[in-house]
């Protein structure tokens, strides 16, 4: 009986000692970041695609941060964030797709392709430069101009989505 005491209060001494030095770390939002980084800086990310939506870029920026402000803790800063976000659109195309009879399209694909640049400045060797699309099916018979704002919004929600989990989740 001794024993069985003297064992459990030599663990628990052990436990106490060790169980300060580990960490444990998780999140619900799936950001993966170390823990020294506290900033992000979402610079504004201008329209080359030849086709143009005047509201895409200020779109697509303002979704950027307001995602990472909601599925991380960081702070935002107008600029030289730990982590920074830049780019430009460089897509933005309508396609026919589902080719009928007679050559004519069911389904037209809207794409909009984003070129990032992330820069980590507290772990540099996540920086990396990549292009992301997206797009979005929509009945041939609609008008584009009826469709546009909404298809756009939806893009913008799968590209800031696939964005962050290439840097923040690391995924």
């Amino acid at each position: 009986m001794l024993r069985k005491l003297l064992f459990m209060a030599v663990l628990a001494g052990l436990v106490g000692i060790l169980a300060p030095s580990c960490k444990v770390s998780y999140s619900f939002t799936g950001a993966n970041l170390s823990p020294e980084v506290k900033t992000f800086t979402v610079y504004y990310f201008p329209n080359r695609a030849r086709l143009i939506n005047p509201t895409l870029s200020q779109s697509f920026t303002e979704e950027m941060r307001e995602k990472l402000t909601r599925q991380t803790s960081l702070n935002e800063l107008s600029e030289s964030g730990d982590l920074e976000f830049e780019g430009q659109i460089t897509g933005y195309e309508f396609r026919p797709m589902s080719v009928q009879k007679e050559d004519v399209s069911a389904q037209t694909r809207l794409t909009v392709t984003i070129n990032v640049k992330y820069t980590n400045n507290k772990v540099p060797e996540d920086n990396f430069e990549q292009s992301f699309s997206a797009y979005e099916d929509f009945d041939s018979n609609l008008s584009i101009s009826s469709v546009e704002e909404d298809l756009s919004a939806e893009i913008i929600e799968k590209l800031t989505e696939d964005i962050f989990n290439a840097t923040i989740a690391n995924w």
